[in-house]
């Protein structure tokens, strides 16, 4: 068909499967296996049904800006908020790196990072991690049109110090330099110490994983005054109103509760503590995760094999028919009761 010659083609970015039937154990996206602060439950009672006829305020100018800069000692024009990390990220490619030369992220990593170039028409190299899955600071201390990573690394969960950060950073003042911070809160040490000397610095992090939050969709960046305002000017040129009402009072909640929010943290990092000493037994190995997930490869039995049976067990993981990952899975941390689950299938499945 000739209009078809106009289309925008691209290979989207695939999501871990999203089973919606009881008693499934479902280790494959990443989200936190506890409810939200107990403040965000007693603030939904609270919403006023009268104010979903009205278009939300400007994130900015929420009560949500207001926690987020007092909790991370910024100021208010440092914060940028959006539907998701996605959504914030989204926005930062189309913002940020709009020049000729190709802008440079793992070959490993978050799959959307190439989606967005594709959609945006954005040049891109990959850079490849090496045979420990970290990722070489001096292969992005070159001329590019931007730098992007997560810290820890996603799928792999492996950890850049921050010194190695703040060399990249260093190196390419003349651009802009995207942290993608999602499971920085589970052992991992910020970059957002190094917002007082670059400019050209944006930290992006979420609500999903350590917040709990994944279903109302909280992102944030944090960077310069000056990079928060080029970010709201194209926001605001595409669509005003994204985050909706109740999303924007919840969210204050589960910001205000430090206590309950350094308690889920810590469960989880204990839980995946044991994760280690389990799947090492079982025959697994795996680098160290500074996320709330193992990327775990067996010593005989294939991952492909090992995520259906699974599969067949309602134990869901993440695996990738892609190369140099192929032989491993993604395991998220989840609650005691559902890794000792797993660990038995496990221990079926690999011949103990």
């Amino acid at each position: 068909m000739k209009w078809e010659e106009n289309v925008r083609r691209v290979v989207p970015y695939t999501p871990g499967e999203q089973p919606d039937r009881p008693g499934v154990i479902k280790l494959n996206t990443n989200e936190c296996p506890y409810p939200p602060a107990p403040g965000v439950a007693a603030a939904i009672e609270r919403l006023d049904a009268d104010r979903m006829r009205l278009y939300p305020a400007f994130p900015e100018q929420t009560a949500l800006t207001e926690e987020l800069a007092a909790y991370y000692h910024v100021g208010k024009d440092q914060i940028f908020i959006g539907v998701g990390s996605d959504d914030v990220l989204s926005m930062a490619f189309m913002t940020f790196f709009n020049g000729d030369r190709p802008i440079l992220f793992p070959d490993i990593t978050y799959s959307f990072y190439d989606v967005w170039a594709e959609v945006y028409g954005i040049p891109y190299e990959t850079k490849a991690l090496d045979a420990a899955f970290r990722i070489r600071p001096e292969d992005y201390c070159q001329g590019s049109g931007g730098v992007i990573f997560p810290n820890p690394n996603a799928p792999t969960g492996v950890l850049l110090g921050l010194h190695e950060v703040e060399k990249i950073v260093a190196a390419n003042r003349d651009v802009v330099v995207i942290v993608d911070e999602a499971y920085i809160d589970f052992g991992g040490t910020s970059a957002l110490p190094l917002l007082d000397k670059y400019d050209n610095l944006l930290v992006v992090q979420t609500f999903s994983k350590s917040r709990a939050m994944a279903g109302m969709r909280i992102g944030y960046a944090i960077g310069s005054p000056q990079l928060i305002r080029y970010l709201h000017d194209v926001k605001y040129s595409v669509n005003s109103y994204t985050l909706n009402y109740p999303t924007l009072e919840l969210g204050v909640e589960a910001v205000r509760d430090k206590a309950y929010f350094a308690a889920c943290c810590d469960k989880i990092i204990q839980t995946r503590a044991r994760a280690q000493k389990e799947l090492t037994r079982l025959g697994f190995t795996f680098p160290e995760s500074y996320g709330n997930f193992l990327f775990a490869s067996h010593k005989s039995v294939p991952a492909q094999m090992i995520f259906q049976e699974l599969k067949e067990n309602d134990i869901y993981v993440r695996w990738w028919d892609k190369e140099r990952i192929d032989k491993y899975l993604r395991i998220t941390i989840g609650t005691d009761e559902q890794m000792e689950a797993l660990y038995a299938a496990l221990d079926k499945i690999c011949g103990g």
